[in-house]
């Protein structure tokens, strides 16, 4: 297959890679204004991975000329932070063809619907498939432009869905049978969002360290020493208020860490100690400075959307709100009135419960 991979970070470089390595055409796209990446991989003529997956995947082409990397693409990969994925939809914007299907990784909390909605889609059209992961299928970080450690490739718990959700068989079918043989279907894209984590984790460890990180700008383990029993304790709160809007929808999600067990992240499914003793998790140094995506991303684009999705379907989420108020506060963002990821920006406003299981 040719495979169209829009993002030059470690996820994306990761994927790109691995596609290449399963010999698929890969050509990958970034903005201009992130060249240092997509220079080191043209410079090699592709992507050396370490770890977990081990070789050198060619890469076809690595620039910015969108519309040639779009070009005669099977699947289309958008790979990078919450933030980018509406960039990335219009930029695709004039190029989309009918019958290509796009892939959110991750989706972050709806990306799909971001990006549909950027490449001006509406949610009924089907013309074109938008789909998303509910996390992405790696963890790893890049070395040095071109190299990347990969620390694992996801052993299972991680799901796939279309909008509509009549194709997601089909995207799960084209996935399962090449390089995610582990890989689930989703409900719909609620459910994949539901899955985020971070939205968990990193908002929790972040307020309950929040001292220590501007004392030492970091100088920390964020897991091993930021885990403790009371931020435990937090993480577990928020997580019962995804778990129960999951309820509200007709969609069973397990607990955080089971799903981080399940995919090979922990070796034990517990708030505390899973985080605090996981090996996937040591070594880790804290944020610099509470301005980051610990913040931005999982309460702006997470906490703030989940809340949102609560007061829609009837769902109470006390906890989630007085962590996005917490936040507000420290980072002076009024992250409810940015709105970066809500229903209405999702274009799910206008519909009933019974409507959202129909309409996705």
């Amino acid at each position: 297959m040719k495979i169209a991979v829009l993002g030059s970070g470690n996820g994306g470089c990761t994927l790109a890679a691995d596609w290449a390595l399963s010999e698929h055409e890969v050509n990958m796209f970034d903005f201009k204004e992130f060249p240092k990446n997509l220079d080191g991989i043209r410079e090699k003529g592709g992507i050396t991975l370490e770890g977990a997956i081990e070789g050198f995947g060619k890469i076809a082409y690595a620039g910015h000329d969108i519309e040639k990397v779009l070009e005669g693409a099977d699947l289309v990969f958008v790979v990078g932070p919450a933030f980018s994925t509406e960039a990335f939809g219009k930029a695709c914007k004039p190029f989309v063809k009918k019958g290509q299907i796009f892939i959110v990784c991750p989706g972050s909390c709806g990306g799909s619907m971001i990006f549909k909605k950027a490449i001006g889609k509406k949610v009924e059209d089907d013309d074109v498939i938008v789909a998303e992961t509910s996390t992405l299928p790696y963890a790893c970080r890049a070395i040095e432009p071109g190299r990347v450690k990969v620390f694992l490739k996801l052993r299972a718990g991680y799901h796939i869905a279309a909008q509509p959700s009549k194709y997601t068989e089909k995207v799960y079918k084209l996935l399962s049978t090449t390089l995610y043989p582990n890989i689930v279907c989703g409900k719909n894209i609620l459910h994949t969002t539901l899955l985020n984590d971070n939205p968990v984790i990193h908002p929790a460890v972040t307020l309950m360290n929040v001292g220590l990180i501007e004392r030492t700008q970091g100088d920390f383990y964020f897991y091993e020493e930021g885990v403790t029993p009371a931020v435990g304790r937090l993480m577990e709160a928020v997580d019962n208020e995804r778990i129960a809007l999951g309820k509200k929808m007709g969609i069973h999600l397990i607990s955080v860490p089971e799903s981080d067990f399940k995919q090979g992240y922990l070796e034990e499914a517990d708030y505390e100690n899973g985080y605090q003793k996981g090996e996937a998790f040591k070594g880790i140094k804290a944020q610099p400075q509470l301005d980051q995506r610990y913040m931005l991303e999982d309460v702006g684009y997470g906490l703030v959307f989940m809340s949102e999705l609560g007061k829609q379907i009837g769902v109470e989420t006390p906890i989630m709100d007085s962590i996005i108020n917490i936040a507000s506060v420290l980072l002076k963002i009024d992250f409810r009135k940015e709105k970066v990821r809500t229903m209405e920006s999702m274009m799910l406003s206008k519909y009933s419960l019974d409507e959202l299981n129909d309409v996705l």
